[in-house]
């Protein structure tokens, strides 16, 4: 059975497109990852795409679309629903109703980042090891997780509390 997972933001430019493209590329036939963003900058940032192709991620198919592309008849009915918006920045997260799974897994935009290309790209570098940090997390639930609703829910929010390693502690 093939899990379908949407991620939210509020511009799929950067954040949600990150972690559709990496679950893509990870979750093989066990997972279709979706992004959208609840008013869409109509374009995914470079930046993000950069990062994706240094890491050797298909950017392929990715683009910025609303969530309203997943409200109509025809949609792929979804599994999860995961917000990345940061809500400790007072960024508003989008509000979804549906038979589905909720959690939030916010972290800051990258792409509200100033500063110079090396500033930016380091945002990215640091948002997508986030994302793949909890991606691996996800990936690595046991099946026993995914038949009980409320245990999937509870691990799913926990999830969204990983960070990264910190890969340069030298006491380790």
């Amino acid at each position: 059975m093939t899990t379908n997972v949407l991620f939210l933001c509020t511009g799929n430019s950067a954040r949600s497109v990150l972690a559709e493209a990496t679950l893509r590329a990870w979750g093989g036939n066990r997972f279709a990852a979706f992004s959208a963003g609840s008013q869409p900058t109509g374009t995914i940032n470079p930046f993000a795409l950069d990062q994706l192709s240094a890491e050797g991620i298909s950017s392929a198919g990715l683009r910025s679309k609303s969530w309203d592309e997943f409200t109509t008849t025809d949609a792929p009915r979804m599994d999860l629903v995961i917000t990345v918006c940061d809500s400790a920045a007072a960024e508003t997260c989008p509000v979804v109703f549906g038979d589905f799974v909720r959690a939030h897994w916010g972290l800051p935009d990258p792409a509200a980042v100033e500063g110079t290309d090396a500033d930016k790209q380091q945002a990215f570098a640091q948002a997508h090891s986030v994302v793949k940090a909890r991606l691996l997390a996800l990936l690595a639930l046991p099946a026993a997780v995914w038949t009980d609703r409320a245990q999937l829910k509870d691990a799913l929010d926990r999830i969204g509390l990983v960070q990264p390693q910190d890969e340069t502690r030298s006491d380790a």
